[in-house]
């Protein structure tokens, strides 16, 4: 039975990562910190079998994308279906802002029933998601791939995967730059083989920087 493994991998960090609601918010780059971040994740998946590299269409994936595709001498692939998720009016807004509105309890508790204001539902976000993992596991079948994405798709489709109701998906945590693999096997249960690893096998490494 051939089994895919798919590397999920968060974006790095942006000026905006933590302070804005990014969302879609076209012409967002990699600050400096994630610069190196997106380098780090590279060196911690440079040892894996990658046969391919795909990102979300958006700027602060493809940069990310392209650090670890160098390291294996591929290019990077587009992927719609791993987009972030359409916060709609949310978009690009102040978390601070965000988190004072009513139904920012409701993302956090009850996320299945949440469709943005004039953006897409958490549910129809997880579901583009996991058919296009499942849609790549099956054309790499037996392959090693990275997935660059956001960090809801990733903790939706981690959610899916593991049986867990969407509902429960805030109590995972996908860090900035951070690495979670999930092994699909052919007709068989998913298995999640890692998740939410930052680590960087070059920072011990005085020769690393060399």
């Amino acid at each position: 039975m051939a089994a895919t493994t798919l590397v999920l991998l968060r974006h790095a960090t942006t000026a905006a990562t933590g302070r804005r609601l990014g969302g879609r918010t076209p012409g967002v780059h990699l600050d400096a910190p994630g610069r190196a971040q997106a380098e780090a994740a590279a060196r911690r998946l440079r040892g894996l079998p990658v046969s391919a590299v795909y990102a979300s269409p958006l700027e602060r994936t493809r940069e990310t994308a392209a650090a670890v595709a160098r390291a294996h001498g591929l290019r990077v692939r587009i992927e719609r279906g791993i987009l972030e998720v359409d916060y709609g009016d949310w978009t690009d807004r102040p978390l601070a802002t965000l988190r004072r509105l009513a139904l920012w309890r409701t993302v956090q508790q009850a996320p299945s029933r949440v469709v943005f204001p004039g953006g897409e539902s958490i549910r129809g976000a997880q579901q583009r998601a996991v058919e296009a993992t499942e849609r790549l596991a099956a054309a790499h079948a037996g392959e090693t791939i990275v997935l660059v994405s956001h960090a809801d798709v990733i903790k939706a489709v981690v959610a899916h995967h593991l049986g867990m109701g969407l509902d429960l998906f805030q109590r995972l945590v996908i860090s900035p730059a951070s690495s979670t693999t999930l092994m699909l096997p052919e007709g068989g249960t998913p298995v999640l083989l890692a998740m939410n690893d930052t680590s960087d096998p070059g920072a011990s490494d005085p020769g690393a920087a060399a």
